[in-house]
């Protein structure tokens, strides 16, 4: 009777111990085959670049934060004050401050507030030209 007892302890729990080591030989067999499949950009092929270079940055036009009407900066969320130089989207017309719009342009191409794609066309007003 006490070795039925141990049996009915010990099996339940060689069994939970068993499928605890499947599982995290499965996880560490994943882990390892996803560290090693990951591909690293070569330094030969330069990663695309995702957002706005510096010379449409320029084309982009520049004001104060007299001149906007929204007054929060939708990036760093502090107030734009009147003397501070500010950035106004063309498009969708949002200002942010003039560092808070480059540091967020240079990486999206895309307004921080309504997420309006910024046109190629509006970057480059001479392509346009018939």
């Amino acid at each position: 009777m006490l070795i039925s007892i141990i049996f009915a302890l010990l099996l339940p729990c060689l069994g939970m111990s068993l499928v605890f080591l499947v599982y995290f030989g499965l996880l560490w067999c994943a882990t390892r085959n996803s560290a090693t499949s990951a591909s690293i950009p070569s330094p030969e092929k330069p990663l695309p670049q995702k957002g706005l270079s510096a010379s449409e940055l320029e084309k982009l036009p520049k004001t104060t934060g007299a001149e906007l009407m929204g007054t929060e900066c939708a990036v760093c969320l502090d107030e734009i004050e009147s003397s501070q130089p500010a950035r106004l989207l063309p498009g969708c017309n949002h200002g942010f401050h003039l560092e808070c719009a480059d540091s967020w342009l240079s990486r999206n191409p895309i307004c921080p507030l309504c997420r309006a794609k910024l046109e190629t066309e509006i970057l480059n007003p001479d392509n346009n030209i018939c």
